[in-house]
């Protein structure tokens, strides 16, 4: 595809504040978190950085379900980021065919979607596409978040929590790309630990090439972003979160933007 990998950005955020967090902690009933960071500054200061740095396509993530008490403070957040960089960003957490353009209006390049079009452990099709006629395939990007059982990658839904019945394998990969513009893939068992990249799952990753993927989970060295980038064929875009510098970890931002 005459792709290279490029840098993706993120900003979390849970229960109103940006956040870096224990993938595999999340719990919805006690709004609970295990965190390895939280920012002093808010959403927008970090949308305002990307934008200075020119990084484009990074993703503002909302962590609090809807039913939360803090689920309207990550929102507006969310709304605020947003705003400062239009076109920038990608918006995901609770999309819905109801919400996903009041995201757009607010400035998002793309809404980034998962438990909506999974139901009862499958792929909702009606529900993808009652998504994409509302969104456009080119503004949708689907979260195919994942973790291992029995030896294949399961993907999840519901900021993690619950398991689908759906592999992530070639399979699946080509009948969904159809309906999107990217995937976002976070590797829940290595997110937040900062203990190296899921290698099989990029590996698989790599392998495949009909549309953007962007990756997170587990980077925090140049050495991961090394190996990302052999595994990955260099055309797997990379989200790095508490390794770097920005929220607290020893990764350089500058460094890392130059690097890749």
């Amino acid at each position: 595809m005459g792709m290279n990998m490029e840098f993706r950005p993120c900003i979390d955020i849970h229960n109103g504040r940006v956040k870096q967090i224990v993938g595999s902690s999340l719990k919805d009933a006690e709004d609970e978190a295990a965190e390895n960071f939280v920012a002093g500054q808010d959403a927008a200061y970090y949308a305002r950085l990307y934008r200075k740095n020119r990084i484009k396509n990074g993703h503002v993530i909302m962590l609090n379900h809807r039913q939360s008490d803090y689920y309207e403070a990550t929102r507006a957040q969310a709304m605020k980021a947003l705003g400062a960089y239009p076109g920038g960003l990608q918006a995901g957490g609770g999309i819905t065919p109801e919400n996903a353009a009041q995201y757009l209006d607010a400035g998002a390049s793309h809404v980034i979607v998962t438990s909506y079009v999974f139901r009862d452990g499958r792929i909702d099709f009606a529900n993808l596409r009652k998504l994409v006629s509302e969104t456009g395939k080119e503004k949708l990007v689907l979260d195919l978040s994942c973790r291992m059982k029995n030896g294949s990658y399961y993907i999840v839904t519901d900021r993690w929590q619950k398991y689908t019945d759906v592999i992530l394998n070639h399979g699946t990969l080509d009948e969904l790309s159809s309906y999107c513009d990217e995937f976002l893939i976070h590797a829940v068992d290595v997110e937040g630990k900062a203990g190296g990249i899921e290698e099989g799952l990029v590996e698989l990753l790599g392998a495949w090439s009909r549309i953007p993927i962007t990756y997170a989970g587990g980077v925090h060295s140049f050495e991961d972003l090394t190996k990302l980038k052999e595994l990955g064929h260099d055309k797997i875009h990379v989200t790095i979160g508490s390794a770097l510098d920005l929220f607290g970890g020893p990764m350089k931002f500058e460094e890392v933007l130059s690097y890749i």
